[in-house]
């Protein structure tokens, strides 16, 4: 176990400015992919992202892109994020994915008070981390809460600034109904990295560098004021001010991923003949086909998660909520998550099959593609658990997992 303790500050890549616009922050993912690249076997075997990477991230403005223009941060749109999201996937997934998580921060500014968050970030490139779900119990005390528990797949814990933690709330030992009329109220509370303790459980199969580890929080004094929760709105508004916001730029970590892998197969593929014949690979019917395939799936996929992003920003930025989009088009949104995180693993494992032996060595991006797409595919929101909530809206049901869907009623 190791005990962590905050850090404060930030620097800029060669003196440079910070990014402003959705553009500087696409262009400096985009610039530093091919650095991330020739980095990726360091970040998996150190199985959390080098102190200087995660600056090299912090430059590009990933951090910050979330934040409200009333903040002086960029504030881009769902589409943006992701375009970001998948440039630095593109180079590796661990960083596009730590990326992702960290960029969170600026969603939190929406549901606490606007004073508290500003003496909490300030720095609109502070970083978040932690587990939202409800796992920790938060008894109540005077002004607050004492905080304890042990929660799993801290991504990013190992370099942020601020924990959020899902934990459901109890009084005087007993579970705290929620004002809704929910048997156990859950809030997310919001404690401070250096009162943190990491737990190293950190050994998988893939995404190895994002150092999701256990982190443990023992009777920890939570303010009020430093708690949330989805179904209130406490300061500004607009599209980020969604309870499911956070999940929006997730498909840019898979579409990264599989963008890389047909890249680097078409370049082989354009350059290798078959020894014993002289016969070109580019020539060959099976490769033609696959990598057609894949590229067909990829197209697919890929539209299908921007358009859906594309119609729910339409409809938010002109002042509507997404009860005012129809069951179609709100279903689309978890769905096109789900089938992009997915896909992407058939892509990178169709490809992985074409070049055969050249696939299993490690440290080759093939091998590291495969088993970082298979780890992530297990996350919740490539689960079947996502297709009966949104299947159930359809239908006019109940979803199992509500937030998915933008529901906390």
């Amino acid at each position: 176990m190791t005990t962590v303790q905050a850090r404060a500050g930030r620097t800029e890549p060669d003196g440079a400015p910070p990014p402003r616009t959705a553009a500087e922050i696409l262009a400096r993912a985009r610039a530093v992919a091919p650095r991330l690249r020739e980095r990726s076997a360091e970040i998996e075997r150190a199985r959390h992202l080098p102190a200087d990477v995660v600056e090299l991230l912090r430059g590009t403005g990933a951090f910050r892109m979330t934040f409200p223009r009333s903040w002086g941060g960029p504030e881009l749109t769902s589409v943006e994020q992701t375009e970001v999201i998948e440039a630095l996937s593109y180079g590796d997934a661990s960083a596009g994915w730590c990326a992702m998580i960290g960029a969170d921060t600026g969603l939190h500014v929406a549901f606490l008070e606007e004073s508290v968050a500003r003496r909490m970030f300030p720095s609109v490139d502070t970083v978040t981390a932690g587990l939202l779900f409800p796992v920790g119990r938060a008894e109540r005390v005077a002004g607050g809460y004492r905080l304890s528990g042990r929660w799993q797949f801290g991504s990013g814990i190992t370099h942020c600034d601020w924990v959020a933690s899902g934990a459901f709330i109890y009084r005087d030992g007993q579970p705290e109904p929620s004002p809704a009329g929910d048997p156990h109220d859950s809030r997310i509370m919001m404690v401070p990295r250096g009162q943190v303790e990491i737990i190293d459980t950190w050994h998988t199969t893939g995404l190895a560098g994002s150092g999701s580890c256990d982190y443990a929080i023992s009777d920890v004094f939570v303010p009020e004021e430093h708690t949330f929760s989805f179904d209130t709105v406490r300061s500004g508004g607009g599209p980020l001010a969604q309870p499911e916001a956070f999940m929006r730029n997730m498909p840019g970590v898979p579409l990264g991923v599989a963008r890389a892998a047909l890249d680097h197969v078409r370049g082989i593929a354009t350059t290798r003949v078959h020894k014993p014949t002289g016969a070109r690979w580019a020539d060959n019917y099976r490769i033609q086909v696959t990598l057609a395939e894949c590229e067909a799936d990829f197209a697919a996929t890929r539209s299908a998660v921007y358009g859906s992003l594309r119609r729910q920003w339409e409809v938010l930025s002109g002042g509507g909520t997404l009860d005012d989009l129809s069951p179609d088009e709100r279903a689309a949104l978890p769905l096109s998550r789900l089938h992009c995180f997915r896909t992407a693993r058939t892509i990178v494992t169709r490809l992985y099959d074409l070049l055969q032996t050249g696939s299993i060595y490690r440290p080759g991006p093939m091998d590291r593609w495969l088993r970082d797409t298979t780890t992530m595919c297990q996350h919740i929101v490539a689960q079947d658990r996502i297709l009966q909530s949104a299947g159930a809206h359809l239908l006019g049901g109940r979803p199992d997992f509500r937030l998915c869907l933008g529901l906390v009623d």
